[in-house]
């Protein structure tokens, strides 16, 4: 591994590449290295516009696949992102092979990121800074309604142009502070229906929030798949879970959701999130539109 320098901003790389070439696009302030998708992300400032670029087939030192795999995907993800023209999905400027590499451009999106695990290690020296994922958690609840309404749009669109969500989670998700904006990034692995999982027990996500069925070799991976893993989600943004209940999932390969005690809406709201992710397929709601129509329903009773 090596340490790289451009424009007094340090990363890492399995082995040295020239990226100084970015600086077309202004001076770079900030970068990301350590992503499983072997893609490094750059933040560039030119007079008064910034930049977000994502360059594939670079040697990061924590990529899960090859270069050339990253490549792949990352030319596939640019059309999707064109595909799924969603009003808070980061907006994607330009797309193009360069070298050895391949190159997407969005303008940049002031917000942080509710996992960005390659801060990690900086939370672990200083204890004391909070990190996003906890700001977003003590947020009053109808702040993170409105992100979860958020969601549920997005996942209509993708739903509506016949795509599925593979490895969403909270890392797709950007929260602004200041504005209480949400934005959704990060959808390199979306696929066209029909899909399946090609992959068995590995195929992508988190297994904080993966349905069952993205554990099987050979399933289904549809809206119902998405429904759970909103359904997942919305659990971690409004229930409480102990460490020991998040190695737990790790450990059995299965999200289980917290008891009613735990959950900080009431009991309607519970219900239908608790359906949206029943084990069993057949048992969950049938499309997103119904899960949000029955979330919305809930709420009014709710407050």
């Amino acid at each position: 591994m090596i340490v790289v320098k451009l424009d007094n901003v340090e990363f890492r790389l399995k082995e040295y590449q020239d990226f100084s070439w970015i600086k077309k696009y202004g001076t770079i302030f900030k970068v990301i290295d350590q992503t499983g998708s072997g893609c490094i992300c750059f933040g560039l400032m030119n007079k008064n516009k910034k930049y977000f670029i994502k360059i594939a087939g670079a040697k990061t030192t924590e990529a899960e696949i090859t270069p050339d795999e990253s490549i792949k995907i990352l030319k596939n993800a640019a059309e999707i992102y064109k595909k799924l023209n969603h009003q808070n999905l980061v907006k994607l400027i330009e797309h193009y092979p360069f070298e050895y590499y391949y190159v997407a451009v969005f303008e940049w999106v002031d917000g942080e990121c509710l996992f960005d695990h390659w801060n990690f290690e900086y939370y672990s020296k200083n204890p004391n800074f909070k990190k996003p994922s906890s700001r977003f958690k003590d947020l009053p609840n109808y702040k993170k309604l409105k992100t979860v309404d958020t969601i549920f749009s997005f996942f209509e669109t993708v739903a509506m142009n016949n795509y599925v969500a593979v490895d969403f989670y909270d890392g797709s998700i950007m929260y602004n502070f200041d504005t209480d904006t949400t934005t959704i990034c990060d959808i390199d692995f979306y696929r066209k229906k029909p899909a399946v999982n090609d992959m068995g027990e590995c195929f992508f996500g988190t297994k904080r929030l993966k349905a069952p069925e993205e554990y099987v070799y050979g399933a289904c991976i549809d809206e119902i798949t998405n429904i759970y893993t909103l359904g997942a989600l919305i659990f971690h943004f409004f229930g409480q879970f102990s460490e020991n209940d998040i190695k737990e999932r790790y450990l059995r390969n299965s999200f289980f959701p917290c008891s009613i005690d735990n959950w900080n809406l009431d009991k309607h709201v519970f219900e239908v999130a608790l359906k949206a992710v029943n084990l069993e397929r057949d048992n969950r709601f049938k499309t997103i539109t119904e899960f949000h129509l029955a979330w919305n329903q809930a709420l009014k009773n709710h407050f």
